[in-house]
């Protein structure tokens, strides 16, 4: 049996232990695991039971992610394990992120390989995703660490519930991180995935202050986070704490997990929270899971020309020329260039 990999950030309270990785704050008696169930009290010390054992490993487009300014048109080696420090009810990945270790086969797959493989596929980086990364942040900090050595690229696609000290400790290797912000109100956090709005908005705040690339996506579901003065007001947050050039995706929720019973989000919605956001100054607004809409592409914010065509994931046509639009030669903010 493999040595399980003792936690970073937690401290000893006689027997018990505190996690200090996320806001949470667990305290995990002998023999107990944390509510992310990634991590669990041996004998009075926190191991995480998820290093090295992935449950998902694919290769993606990093418009999947989504990162739609972020080396487009590139390939990333994408890493997931079990747990999650949320427990949204409708959940894309639940069977992963709700799940207990011992539900599910994994994969022995140590950071070492990880990066081995990734360069072998001809990967521009490594996406820590499918569940929430923070919760095998000692498998991602690893792994990061030498997917920088060797030149990969490292992203994060997160909820942004992470502490501070850790994100410090991580952020000289994360090159870049989408973001839910789920919603702008903490009710809907609250009730719908089982935290704090609090929580997320500091963390996205840190990201920023530590200059790691970020992308915000926003999951519109009917009837829970959809309402037009709420979306100005998060748009309106971001503007002022993230900046006028951070890509926004809103994008269409599909029944899932707990809640089966509401319908697709309509697209006329996704388009009135586009608006919204562009009203309020934003220059990179998308709606996504509607393949082929307009909105899924990207424009010069200044003259308006197509910039990135893109369809479902595939990037169609780049006229970004020297990090400028081809056309007014306004600045735009892509990181990394097209991988064509």
């Amino acid at each position: 049996m493999k040595v399980m990999k003792e936690a970073l950030f937690y401290k000893r309270l006689n027997n018990s232990v505190r996690c200090e990785l996320c806001p949470r704050h667990c305290t995990i008696k002998v023999g107990d695991v944390g509510y992310c169930r990634a991590r669990k009290n041996v004998e009075g010390k926190l191991y995480s039971l998820v290093y090295g054992r992935p449950v998902a490993v694919n290769i993606d487009p990093i418009e999947k992610k989504p990162f739609y300014h972020f080396y487009p048109g590139s390939r990333a080696l994408s890493i997931g394990t079990i747990g999650c420090n949320f427990s949204c009810k409708y959940c894309q990945n639940w069977e992963m992120s709700q799940a207990r270790f011992e539900d599910l086969p994994y994969i022995e797959f140590p950071p070492e390989r990880a990066v081995e493989e990734a360069i072998r596929y001809g990967c521009r980086g490594i996406s820590y995703t499918y569940n929430e990364p923070t919760v095998f942040y000692e498998y991602t900090l690893a792994t990061a660490r030498l997917a920088k050595e060797k030149g990969l690229t490292n992203t994060y696609v997160t909820n942004g519930c992470i502490e501070e000290r850790p994100l410090a400790m991580i952020s000289s290797y994360l090159d870049a991180a989408n973001i839910d912000l789920k919603g702008f109100d903490e009710k809907f956090y609250r009730e719908v995935c089982g935290a704090e709005l609090e929580w997320v908005l500091r963390s996205i705040k840190q990201y920023v202050r530590h200059n790691i690339w970020i992308e915000l996506t926003n999951l519109v579901v009917p009837g829970k986070n959809d309402d037009v003065e709420e979306i100005k007001q998060m748009c309106e947050w971001i503007m002022e704490n993230c900046g006028d050039h951070t890509p926004l995706h809103f994008s269409r929720f599909f029944p899932a997990y707990k809640m089966l019973d509401l319908p697709p989000t309509p697209i006329e919605t996704l388009e009135k929270a586009w608006k919204v956001a562009k009203d309020v100054g934003l220059k990179y607004v998308y709606i996504g899971n509607v393949p082929g809409h307009p909105y899924d592409n990207t424009y010069c914010y200044s003259c308006g020309k197509l910039l990135i065509k893109r369809f479902g994931f595939e990037v169609l046509e780049f006229k970004i020329q020297d990090g400028r639009c081809y056309n007014c030669g306004a600045k735009i903010h892509v990181i990394g260039g097209f991988h064509g």
